[in-house]
């Protein structure tokens, strides 16, 4: 492990240059498709669009998305901005390993409780909303023991989750979803490309993250079936 650490920190600053306008783009679509706004990208897919959804009145659809605004997004933005203002954090773009070791494990606590909450609703939660909650825990949890040996890309890690369980669903309901698989599939390629564009990761840092993602979808999939 120790060989790998030391492999990424020999590795020559990047080389390639891209025009201002290019990485401009990679910035914006960094923040488009950011961890924080994926699981929430998801449920709200799930909860208006896709045909699995129970029939729920819009309030509860709202409150629903609400709760997973609040768990996926606004608790770990606070943790970063608080982490950050109580000065444990260099930068809230968590540029460094260090600086991803308290998010990753207050985000794990988070991310456990929605998943726990969502199972025991599982009369009243669709199946797809607790195997997504699971995923994104294990996720990050792997992510936190991987973070150790590599700054690993948190969203190749989040678009892994996202096209694995697009798939998955595919093949788990009776309904055509062909056009959202390759939308996930484009914004995976956009993401990740765009992690490498800005500068901010390696090659395996991206690839690595995109199979943890990947794997945890799966692994999150087998336990909840």
């Amino acid at each position: 492990m120790d060989y790998i650490s030391n492999v990424t920190e020999e590795v020559p600053e990047q080389q390639v240059t891209f025009h201002p306008a290019v990485r401009i783009v990679a910035k914006v679509v960094s923040f488009v498709f950011h961890p924080l706004f994926i699981p929430v990208y998801i449920s709200w897919f799930l909860i208006y669009i896709s045909p699995i959804f129970p029939a729920y009145n819009p309030h509860q659809k709202l409150l629903l998305l609400t709760r997973f605004f609040v768990m996926y997004t606004m608790f770990p933005l606070v943790t970063v901005l608080l982490a950050k203002g109580l000065g444990f954090l260099q930068s809230i773009y968590l540029k460094t390993q260090r600086d991803r070791i308290i998010p990753y494990v207050a985000c794990g606590m988070y991310y456990f409780w929605m998943w726990y909450v969502l199972r025991n609703q599982a009369e009243t939660v669709p199946a797809a909303l607790v195997m997504l909650s699971l995923a994104i825990f294990i996720a990050s949890s792997i992510g936190l023991i991987a973070n150790s040996y590599l700054k690993v890309s948190m969203h190749a890690i989040s678009v892994g989750v996202l096209i694995t369980f697009a798939i998955l669903l595919g093949f788990s309901i009776d309904a055509s979803l062909g056009a959202y698989i390759s939308i996930a599939l484009l914004i995976a390629g956009l993401v990740c490309t765009a992690r490498l564009i800005t500068g901010d990761h390696y090659v395996i840092e991206v690839y690595l993250g995109l199979f943890i993602g990947i794997i945890s979808q799966v692994v999150a999939y087998l336990i909840t079936i």
